[in-house]
């Protein structure tokens, strides 16, 4: 399997979404309560830089556009409270992603306890920007056959261009359980895609 799933559009594709939701970009100035409304210049333009590859990352974590919106703008909101602690601001792009990817997982867990909707199932006339990209792709219909834990190490590494040791740094789990998780949703995507297509390259 290549390293890159997906149509190449797909990179950035959701740039102009991300920005639409301008309510993203203020979530943390408006969860401040009594401390002061003005963002901090320093944090807004790290958080401005962020948002459309964030919005983009949760969107095919999540497969849906309303709750990637709720996740950046939950991940921003715990940001701003915790940006005193972040001693190293240069670093700010991983420790956002870690965050991200956490409110991320919560809503999958959530939602693994509900029954998921396949997106083989959806009417792709009214589904929102990511499950329709995903309805399209072979790879993304095949997204929703995997765990929580396996599509998290999938997303994270082909949609978010993250190294494996990376993905571990993320999830806080051993390097070891990442490659383990990797094989194995390579092997369960192939199961499914290869008698549609004849095989992944």
């Amino acid at each position: 399997m290549s390293d890159h799933i997906g149509p190449p559009h797909e990179r950035g594709m959701f740039v102009k979404e991300a920005y639409l939701h301008s309510d993203v970009g203020r979530a943390p100035a408006e969860a401040t309560g009594a401390r002061s409304r003005v963002i901090d210049t320093v944090f807004a333009e790290a958080l401005s830089d962020e948002l459309s590859g964030a919005y983009r990352l949760a969107g095919y974590l999540l497969a849906d556009a309303a709750e990637a919106q709720d996740a950046v703008q939950e991940a921003s909101v715990r940001a701003w409270r915790a940006w005193s602690k972040l001693r190293e601001q240069e670093k700010f792009h991983s420790w956002f992603s870690q965050i991200l990817v956490n409110v991320c997982r919560t809503k999958l867990r959530k939602r693994a306890r509900q029954r998921t909707l396949d997106v083989d199932e959806l009417d792709l006339e009214g589904a929102d920007p990511f499950r329709s990209a995903l309805a399209r792709d072979a790879v993304g219909r095949a997204l929703s056959s995997l765990s929580t834990e396996l599509r998290m190490v999938v997303v994270l590494r082909y949609w978010g261009d993250l190294a494996l040791a990376e993905i571990a740094d993320r999830l806080g789990i051993p390097i070891g359980t990442v490659k383990s998780r990797h094989h194995a949703a390579l092997q369960t995507l192939r199961r499914r895609i290869e008698p549609a297509t004849g095989g992944i390259k």
